[in-house]
């Protein structure tokens, strides 16, 4: 069902590094960013894919991993991604990318999750200096970094308390906790009443 595939999918942001992830992987869920809407059917987007340790590692340093967690720099080493999807925007083709690396986004998280993977949406970019590790030419705008790979941590999702804290948190086990809100909190109206 495809409420449980989206509760499974949450942002992982410590895996088991040792554990590969292939590139024909990489490739069948890109194909499924491909089979997704795009607005205008303009199909801007293009992706840089890395399965490769020392590709990876030097994606890695140009990321930031938890704004929420002050006190953690990131996943240390064993913990880090197996596999990297980066987003780019062609501005040859558009200049403005809208929703679709969202949309293609979430199509890749979904089918990583069906195939028991795992992954974190990063915005959060050293943008020049992830441009500058990949070779990247100027014409391509880099949008969004996905880290995927077999999850080293556990995620739970929490109601938001009364307090209406919706940060992130970690527990004393490590277990990470995520707050959501309540379906009735966000139904502003349902018509008819």
């Amino acid at each position: 069902m495809l409420k449980d595939l989206i509760t499974k999918n949450r942002s992982i942001r410590r895996f088991h590094q040792e554990v590969a992830v292939d590139r024909a992987t990489l490739r069948e869920l890109v194909d499924l960013a491909r089979l997704s809407a795009s607005g205008s059917n303009r199909q801007p987007l293009k992706f840089v894919l890395s399965a490769d340790a020392e590709t990876n590692a030097r994606i890695f340093p140009c990321l930031r991993w938890a704004g929420y967690l002050k006190d953690w720099s990131g996943p240390a080493e064993g913990e880090r991604p197996a596999a990297y999807i980066v987003i780019l925007g062609d501005t040859e083709i558009n200049m403005r990318f809208g929703v679709d690396h969202g949309i293609a986004a979430q199509s890749i998280m979904l089918g990583a999750t069906e195939r028991g993977l795992n992954g974190c949406m990063i915005a959060s970019i050293d943008r020049p200096a992830l441009r500058e590790a990949l070779d990247i030419p100027a014409r391509y705008e880099i949008l969004l970094v996905l880290a995927l790979g077999q999850a080293g941590e556990i995620v739970v999702i929490d109601p938001v308390g009364a307090d209406g804290d919706i940060k992130y948190w970690r527990d004393d086990d490590g277990v990470h906790h995520v707050p959501k809100r309540a379906l009735d909190d966000l139904i502003l109206r349902a018509v008819p009443e």
